[in-house]
């Protein structure tokens, strides 16, 4: 396989706050490659859309990243560039041109006061020197390849104007409006429908064909994964617990919480009227972390005696790591 565009290496994101201290991601580990998609998934909380706007050095305050690497491979060749080392200066010019992110809610992300257009052409004036006619131009040629019907006029209406699946089109617009090599996707279909969900999945795949975009596609949903993703990270409080190629994660799942989110997805050979299995407990409060794999509380395969007490450490090849006891690594 060739280099990877974009590696995570121990990436740590900390919130203080007057009741402690809250890690939102604690050493995260992946690799996105050129035309394929990594599929991040786990629950709500354990820290995909924080992990997501840390690449971009966008973490709200009173959140910082305290450590890792975040390493860029330049277009050209070369040395990969540690984003983490850059000046804000120097990340304004990665993202957009380098890095891209549609985010969860369109609604909350455009500004309501000005036309989409607007917003679409800022970014092309600033990262790629057009004038105004040339961004408006190229701003309805993003909206026309995102599937927007008449973009000429709807390139003057404001974001309250349009429905949800045609918001979250123009937000794609936005994020590709300077060529990006790599495409975030912090769950682009939650709040539509199943159809517009499903058209917004084959636009992405489309785009992706076309331009050879590497995307980090942020989810809960198991079956967006196994639709869309090459690549799987399976995270649980800030840790990838799992990560490998989509087809062994999907046959051949070895961390018990990837086991049990396969085990909550609805299939047809199910029988009727009968209980979803669902994961016990819930994802512990951010101040009380639990020692030991932070899994153990709601785990059915514990190994009393360790996993309460230690940290198991990622085992197994480049390609398919698990951190779990189950598999080795015991102290």
């Amino acid at each position: 396989m060739a280099e990877p565009i974009l590696s995570v290496r121990n990436l740590q994101t900390q919130f203080a706050a007057q009741e402690g201290v809250v890690h939102a991601v604690d050493g995260v580990d992946f690799d996105v490659f050129e035309g394929r998609t990594l599929g991040v998934v786990g629950e709500s909380g354990c820290g995909k859309s924080v992990t997501a706007r840390s690449i971009l050095g966008i973490v709200e305050s009173p959140g910082r990243v305290v450590g890792g690497q975040i390493l860029l491979r330049p277009a050209k060749g070369g040395a990969p560039i540690d984003l983490l080392t850059l000046s804000p200066k120097a990340m304004r010019d990665i993202r957009g041109p380098e890095i891209a992110l549609v985010f969860q809610e369109p609604m909350a992300s455009f500004s309501q006061y000005y036309t989409i257009g607007n917003q679409i052409t800022e970014a092309i004036r600033l990262h790629m020197g057009m004038d105004a006619n040339a961004a408006r131009a190229r701003a309805i040629d993003l909206l026309d390849m995102v599937g927007v019907p008449q973009p000429s006029r709807r390139v003057d209406e404001y974001p309250f104007q349009l429905s949800g699946g045609l918001r979250q089109r123009v937000m794609i617009a936005m994020a590709l409006a300077c060529d990006p090599r790599v495409l975030i996707a912090d769950e682009p279909t939650t709040a539509l429908d199943v159809t517009t969900q499903a058209q917004i999945l084959d636009l992405l795949r489309e785009l992706q064909q076309k331009r050879g975009l590497a995307i980090i596609l942020i989810t809960h949903d198991m079956g967006v994964i196994a639709e869309m993703a090459h690549d799987v990270a399976v995270m649980y409080l800030g840790r990838a617990v799992e990560t490998g190629p989509v087809g062994e994660i999907f046959s051949s799942p070895k961390h018990p919480y990837t086991r049990a989110l396969l085990r909550s997805i609805p299939t047809v050979l199910a029988k009727p009227r009968t209980r979803l299995p669902t994961i016990a407990g819930s994802i512990p409060h951010p101040f009380n972390r639990p020692t030991g794999c932070p899994y153990h509380p709601r785990c059915s395969e514990i190994i009393t005696g360790l996993c309460e007490t230690a940290e198991p450490p990622a085992v197994g090849e480049a390609s398919r790591e698990v951190r779990c006891f189950l598999h080795g690594g015991r102290p």
